[in-house]
């Protein structure tokens, strides 16, 4: 059965990978200029940090009718009754997760390091696979395999479950990847580190959707 996964453009932000911009500020422009969901990924945040972040967040994600998903921390997804959850494979499973929420509605995405992954419990489990990297990037150096282009297209082969690429995408290769086979982008530095998120984020969406029927 095929998931269902609307969402093209995904953006996954800190205060850090801001800079001196605020992130609230980034995301409301970002999601003006066509992000359809958002991340909070606050890695060295106390959990009352991250509760404070995501509070001020999902205000403005509510406003727009933008879902708000929480990186690796269960305990703030659930405070706030967020979108939905990604973890990865040192984080808290999949499995775990769902045993947890006990109820549907959530979405629970998962990120896929090696091709062992795609075929398991965990996987069987989430809603959508984030492939990660599939270029190399600066700002998660802890992972093992960089896919490519190749890497995403194999990957569409063995699993019908909705693809999110990261992994220092760009307005220069966001198209080839959607035409690899991932269904959705997602950004980090090419929308935070721009100084006109909205316009970055709308150029990444037209690349997005160039040739998509």
């Amino acid at each position: 059965m095929k998931h269902t996964f609307p969402y093209r453009l995904y953006l996954v932000l800190s205060q850090k990978d801001c800079g001196d911009k605020n992130f609230l500020w980034v995301a409301e422009e970002a999601i003006k200029g066509g992000v359809d969901v958002i991340q909070l990924r606050e890695k060295e945040y106390t959990y009352h940090q991250f509760i404070q972040s995501a509070q001020q967040l999902k205000a403005i994600t509510d406003q727009y009718k933008v879902p708000l998903i929480i990186n690796d921390n269960l305990e703030v997804q659930q405070k706030l009754s967020t979108s939905g959850l990604h973890v990865g494979v040192n984080d808290i499973s999949p499995v775990e997760v769902r045993k947890i929420w006990n109820q549907s509605g959530f979405l629970l995405g998962y990120s896929i390091e090696k091709i062992e992954q795609i075929n398991s419990l965990q996987a069987d489990n989430v809603d959508y696979l984030g492939i990660s990297p599939v270029f190399k990037t600066t700002t998660k150096t802890d992972t093992i395999t960089e896919w490519g282009l190749e890497g995403i297209s194999q990957i569409r082969q063995l699993t019908d479950k909705p693809l999110v690429a990261i992994g220092n995408m760009n307005k220069e290769n966001a198209a080839k990847v959607i035409k690899a086979g991932a269904d959705c982008i997602a950004v980090v530095s090419a929308i935070c580190k721009s100084e006109n998120p909205q316009q970055a984020a709308r150029e990444l969406k037209n690349e997005i959707l160039k040739d998509l029927p």
